[in-house]
């Protein structure tokens, strides 16, 4: 099987660090620390470029690609730390009137984890609530190891403003979260579950691996400016093995999440958003070391890196979660 990417897909991917670095620069980024809501503007920019509407067929309106390159798409935007509901929109455009478009904005619950959270509570104009079977591997046989424990589940829609809720602390200041008190299931929604979870799973993984790529690039960078005792710390054994260590790391993860987004198996999707997790919380802590002194400082965007990759890693499975179910693929 040729895990190559394309003309195409390069063409994707090149287009989509364009689109994002003239939409969302740096400034835009620290904008978005003070005022962590969706920007309703850059939302319907990305949406008139296809980007919530990637995967929809043409007829409906959509550009009609596939899995991977939604994941080729969500590493840009984990690169670039995108806020907002992004994996939701994706998922969500052909459920939810006017997602495709960026007109709106969705949310998702995944109400097999505790406590029940939710993200940009307030710029999410509707909330999916999914139920059953916990983390990405439940589900569909075809994508689960023989033995593995998995429930359909099923969907529900409510409506924001009908949800009680209560603020909950981020660990992200760039996605505020709310804690779910109790979701009225107001109207069953007709989707796989365990599909739509898989597919989460792999595209926070996607988002993973695009900031582990990124520390690497701002370690190298700092490493070749960075001088002490007259020559650039980069050239200095221990930081050179830092960086190469942080490579090795992006490099592995950006093999299994291409290849799971190939496959779709369940367990390739498991172990793909296990080690994007790893690349991307280790390679923040790394880039943070090169940096030193400067890099524990508010001002330099290494920690926002960090934190990102903390909260995505407990999204959508956690790395307990996966052990144990890479375990069971490999007892059955």
């Amino acid at each position: 099987m040729d895990f190559q990417l394309t003309d195409e897909q390069r063409a994707l991917k090149d287009g989509t660090r364009e689109l994002l670095a003239g939409r969302f620069g740096r400034d835009r980024l620290r904008a978005a620390v003070e005022e962590p809501a969706p920007d309703r503007a850059l939302w319907r920019e990305l949406g008139a470029a296809g980007f919530f509407a990637l995967r929809l067929p043409e007829r409906d309106g959509g550009v009609g690609l596939g899995l991977p390159e939604a994941v080729l798409v969500l590493e840009e935007a984990g690169r670039a730390l995108l806020p907002g509901p992004l994996v939701a929109c994706l998922l969500l455009a052909g459920l939810v009137d006017g997602v495709a478009t960026g007109e709106r904005i969705a949310g998702l619950c995944d109400g097999a984890r505790e406590p029940l959270l939710w993200e940009h509570p307030a710029g999410c104009d509707e909330l999916i609530l999914l139920e059953g079977d916990d983390g990405p591997a439940g589900g569909e046989a075809d994508g689960r190891a023989e033995g593995a424990p998995g429930r359909t589940g099923g969907a529900y829609r409510s409506a924001p403003d009908r949800v009680p809720c209560a603020p909950f602390a981020s660990v992200d200041p760039l996605t505020p979260l709310a804690r779910v008190l109790d979701l009225p299931r107001t109207e069953p929604v007709a989707v796989d579950v365990p599909r739509l979870r898989r597919e989460a799973a792999l595209l926070t993984a996607a988002q993973q691996l695009g900031s582990a790529v990124r520390t690497v690039e701002m370690a190298a960078g700092h490493a070749r400016e960075r001088e002490q005792f007259g020559v650039p710390i980069g050239s200095f054994q221990a930081v050179k093995q830092l960086c190469a260590q942080m490579l090795v790391r992006a490099e592995i993860a950006r093999s299994a999440v291409y290849a799971a987004s190939v496959t779709e198996s369940a367990l390739d999707i498991t172990g793909a958003k296990l080690l994007a997790d790893e690349a991307a919380v280790r390679n923040a802590r790394d880039c943070l070391q090169v940096h030193g002194g400067m890099g524990f400082t508010w001002e330099a965007d290494v920690h926002l890196h960090l934190k990102r990759a903390w909260w995505h890693a407990e999204r959508w499975g956690t790395a307990g979660g996966a052990e144990e179910l890479l375990a069971a693929g490999l007892i059955a």
